[in-house]
């Protein structure tokens, strides 16, 4: 088990072990190299204030099933949210007919990569409160008290809250002996605060950069994230920002702070190395992949300094989680060594299909009527083993741009050329913060990127930064995922004026 934390009663009560056996049993009965049952609870809530006042308090439970076999070679899936063992025993059946109706028309022969057998695991996330232990009405005051501190600035004319939580339970059992019951909780706070400056006409916007979490409310107690400094200094940022100079278009170092390089990582690194990409297999929301199997073991996909992981086991991670949808152990492996591709992330399927022994851990679905596809790892770029800090970095720049905070990105349907914005940006001259710039998006392909890469800050700089809305596959799921990063220099990036490129 992973924290101190119990798996909710409720769900445990429900009779998982039972309908499991039913299902499993039916599943032998037609000969199946493979049968797995999965069944989900999915709790949910969307908290949204605008000037401190509630907008919206939406709340979704979702509880399903669902039942997967592979017969004749053949992947068979159907689900069903009927928690009797005659409905379970009717949606295997039906998992069974769309094995056999697929099976003229499989391209392939199904086999999974050998995976050892877990008995009966728990596993939990390492949080401190459920924020579905926390009243609402105490949600939306610490709220509404922030959201009053930021509008008695000066320069907020507006400001919008909104905290997302989520506690998913699953419990997984199948053919081969392995049984699995694991609860995980993530949340997601954001502030915005708005202003406007009447003299030049400008509007504009500064967030927070608190990332999302594998954590409970203690999240926002302050107890693991200093919301009092970040609150405070919000209105001055934005008010810095509004009668900022416009940038000049051109090419400059850049020092990039992790929270705004986890998303270039997610777009560029993250799903560039997913295998159903690089194979072809998938090519829903932003296509396949420019890093094919050719380039495993020679592919230069950075500079030196780039050393990229996979993973679902790091703490507070939002992919991280014990076992995943296809029951494998999950663990750690390297993605980019010294630059160089040697290793993408996979399920059992694709593990088998390439014969690379074990699964990485990656097959994960959003609900319990979703089949279980391969999805992002908490993939994450390793620091320096030295002392460097951003500071550092920002001295080593004659002429650049420090960028904090994410905003809006584009990609090509390669994962190759890229755009992205962010939340801040300031003047770096002789090694010296000189103040903000507006209007600035950088532009690169993947590789000169991360080629463009001369050093990476120490430990002190690292954050776990990521998203809660990744998208992918068709129908479309949306999975959480978190990358960690250091701070960055990049040498001689080009970078837009995006007001005098929006008037092209």
């Amino acid at each position: 088990m992973a924290s101190g934390s119990a798996v909710d009663p409720e769900f445990l009560a429900l009779p998982l072990g039972k309908l499991a056996a039913a299902a499993l049993e039916r599943a032998r009965d037609f000969h199946a190299e493979h049968a797995d049952f999965r069944l989900e609870r999915l709790r949910s809530q969307r908290l949204t204030l605008r000037d401190g006042l509630l907008l919206d308090a939406s709340e979704g439970d979702d509880i399903g099933f669902a039942v997967r076999v592979v017969i004749d070679g053949t992947w068979g899936f159907a689900a069903g949210n009927g928690l009797t063992v005659e409905e379970v025993v009717r949606v295997t059946e039906q998992a069974v007919r769309v094995a056999m109706v697929a099976k003229p028309i499989s391209l392939e022969r199904i086999a999974l990569a050998d995976e050892p057998v877990y008995h009966d695991v728990t596993w939990v996330s390492p949080y401190e409160l459920d924020p579905f232990d926390i009243p609402v009405a105490d949600k939306v005051e610490l709220l509404g008290e922030w959201s009053a501190r930021l509008l008695a600035a000066p320069a907020v004319d507006h400001v919008s809250a909104v905290a997302y939580q989520v506690r998913e339970n699953k419990f997984y059992a199948d053919s081969a002996g392995t049984t699995t019951t694991q609860q995980r909780v993530r949340i997601h706070p954001t502030l915005e605060a708005y202003g406007g400056d009447s003299a030049s006409g400008i509007f504009d916007s500064m967030r927070t950069i608190a990332p999302p979490v594998g954590r409970g409310w203690e999240y926002l107690t302050g107890q693991h994230y200093d919301w009092d400094k970040e609150l405070s200094a919000l209105p001055d940022l934005l008010g810095e920002k509004l009668h900022a100079p416009s940038v000049a278009g051109g090419t400059y170092d850049l020092v990039i702070d992790p929270s705004n390089l986890w998303l270039t990582i997610h777009e560029s690194i993250g799903h560039a190395t997913e295998l159903d990409r690089a194979l072809g297999y998938e090519a829903n929301y932003a296509g396949t992949s420019f890093a094919v199997l050719d380039g495993l073991g020679s592919l230069q996909y950075g500079s030196p300094q780039l050393n990229v992981t996979g993973d679902r086991t790091t703490p507070h991670g939002l992919s991280t989680i014990g076992f995943d949808d296809d029951g494998v152990a999950t663990q750690e492996w390297d993605i980019i060594k010294d630059g160089v591709l040697v290793g993408y992330q996979t399920d059992r399927r694709m593990a088998h299909l390439m014969g690379w022994g074990r699964s990485n851990g990656c097959a994960f679905a959003d609900s319990a009527g979703h089949v279980p596809i391969q999805r992002m790892a908490n993939v994450s770029l390793r620091p320096a083993a030295a002392d460097t800090s951003t500071t550092d970095l920002i001295s080593q720049v004659d002429r650049g741009l420090f960028i904090v905070g994410d905003k809006s990105w584009s990609i090509d349907m390669q994962r190759y050329n890229f755009q992205f914005t962010g939340q801040r940006f300031y003047e770096i001259s002789a090694g010296q913060l000189r103040g903000q710039v507006r209007d600035v998006a950088y532009q690169a392909t993947t590789t000169d990127f991360w080629g463009s890469m001369e050093a990476v800050g120490g430990q002190q700089t690292w954050v776990l930064g990521g998203a809660f809305n990744c998208g992918k596959a068709q129908p479309g799921q949306v999975a959480a995922v978190s990358h960690g990063c250091p701070s960055a220099l990049f040498r001689q990036i080009k970078v837009l004026n995006t007001t005098a490129e929006g008037g092209h």
